[in-house]
Parts: C-alpha cells; structure tokens; sequence
C-alpha cells in the first residue's frame, strides 16, 4: 500500500460508495486532521456519511492508489471513473 497510512485508518465515505458501488469521484486529505474523504459527488446527505477503513477502501476501489501522494489539504476529482484526476489546493 503506498499510502503514508496504516491500512485501518477510517477514512470518510458514504453508503452509495460502500453499498451501491458507485464510483469515488472526490478525494479530500484534509489539512486539519490528516483525514481521508472519498466520495462519489453525488449526495451531502450526512445519512449517507460511513466510514470505512482505508485498506477496504483500497481493495474496493484500487484507482484511488494513483492519489496515495495527495498532500494535506488538497482535493482530487474527476469526471467519471475514465477521466484522469485533477489536483488543486482545496480552497480555504
């Protein structure tokens, strides 16, 4: 696993992403606590809110390997499960 984290950090998802199989099309590593987001961009609902050790993670959606580098504080996204992802700050 290149990620800096132990495989059983929770990390932030949401039940589309864990039940439903949708895609991961956010990626957050927050800057104040070092916490992982990995969501489809498809609800805000916090009823939808899980979380979700980052090796399962990992295991279920492999692709989010690619941001194992994302420095504290940033965001990734993409389009669809085809598109490349795009990096930036996350505005503060």
């Amino acid at each position: 696993m290149s990620f800096n984290d132990p495989e059983h950090t929770m990390a932030f998802t949401t039940r589309r992403v864990t039940e439903q199989n949708y895609p991961v099309l956010v990626v957050s590593h927050d800057a104040e606590d070092g916490a992982w987001q990995f969501l489809c961009g498809t609800t805000n609902d916090p009823k939808e809110g899980v979380t979700e050790a980052l090796g399962s993670m990992l295991e279920r959606h492999p692709e989010i390997e690619e941001l194992a580098d994302l420095p504290l504080g940033w965001v990734a996204w993409r389009e669809d499960e085809t598109s490349a992802w795009i990096r930036e700050p996350r505005p503060g």
